[in-house]
């Protein structure tokens, strides 16, 4: 389906604007030529280290009794999230570091700003879900099972995963609808709006518009959500009597605070910063906090700081020892 939305786009542009545009160049790293063999080690440790960390993740939530509650069957899906977010991007930057061809089609070009927007919108949202997890949890305890039950996690989990693709498809379609009659280099390492929009002829206010007001339905809206979440559940917190209790509570949460930080904050900077005042520069590092940094982290974050997790995990290794 969306292939043929492409296509269908494809077809306008070029009879439209008499474009000639057929592919596209991601320029990337391209600034550091002596560091190329570098990165590709670096970004392959990297991936390597998200596929495995989220997997286990995925694995032990999956196998571990202990583990099967609401809180962990979100992380599963935040893990399973993280592995296919990242594989939008860093493959083919892996594969232009090793080759040096950083030609892209216009269809492949459309095809992954497309998924890496529709993630990312599911990432947004899936947050947003964890921290009304912990917000029930916390704040009403005594009726958190009959609140948040497997009926109630599975339509959460699948909301937050097809709920950005409508509106991600429209988006793309907007965006590849534009006339590039100029340079066809795209100053970054995948294919994103603001560097596309860049390269676009003519008028773009209109996409600005719609990308700003997106920005806020996808990112803004659900930051508040959590934001105001959590002011509930740190106000409930410090009402408890227990210190051991308060430092429990404090010990489940920062780990999604600190996801929510190192996501919301690099990304929000990115997509609703004015056309006017972004960089190059900027932009790549921004992106690779969010599309790459993060992702990395994410496995770390919540199993150092995650006592369950980690008492799960030495289980499964025991049984495979033995």
């Amino acid at each position: 389906m969306y292939v043929l939305l492409f296509y269908d786009v494809e077809e306008m542009r070029a009879e439209d604007n008499g474009s000639t545009i057929t592919q596209f160049v991601l320029l990337g790293f391209s600034d550091l030529p002596n560091l190329q063999g570098f990165l590709f080690g670096v970004f392959s440790i990297v991936y390597v280290i998200i596929l495995i960390g989220n997997s286990i993740i995925i694995i032990i939530t999956s196998l571990d009794a202990a583990l099967q509650k609401p809180m962990y069957f979100f992380l599963a899906n935040f893990s399973s999230l993280e592995i296919c977010y990242v594989s939008v991007t860093l493959p083919r930057i892996l594969v232009n570091l090793w080759t040096q061809d950083r030609s892209i089609s216009w269809l492949g070009c459309a095809t992954q700003m497309c998924f890496f927007l529709m993630l990312g919108a599911t990432e947004c949202f899936l947050l947003a879900v964890m921290a009304y997890d912990r917000y029930v949890a916390i704040c009403n305890p005594l009726h958190y099972p009959l609140i948040v039950n497997h009926k109630m996690c599975v339509q959460l989990a699948v909301g937050a995963w097809l709920s950005g693709i409508p509106v991600q498809i429209g988006q793309t379609c907007q965006v590849f609808s534009l006339p590039f009659c100029g340079s066809n280099q795209i100053n970054h390492f995948f294919c994103d709006i603001p560097p596309l929009i860049k390269l676009a002829c003519g008028d773009t206010s209109l996409n600005e518009m719609c990308v700003f007001v997106v920005a806020i339905l996808f990112a803004m809206i659900p930051f508040l959500f959590i934001l105001g979440s959590y002011v509930k559940i740190i106000s409930t917190i410090l009402k408890l009597s227990s210190a051991r209790g308060r430092s429990k509570a404090f010990s489940t949460c920062s780990s999604h605070i600190i996801v929510v930080l190192l996501f919301f904050g690099s990304a929000t900077i990115t997509y609703l910063r004015p056309k006017s005042i972004h960089s190059a520069g900027t932009d790549k590092m921004l992106s690779l906090l969010y599309t790459i940094v993060t992702p990395m982290f994410n496995p770390m974050i919540y199993s150092l700081r995650n006592k369950d997790v980690i008492a799960a995990l030495r289980r499964l290794l025991l049984k495979k020892i033995v």
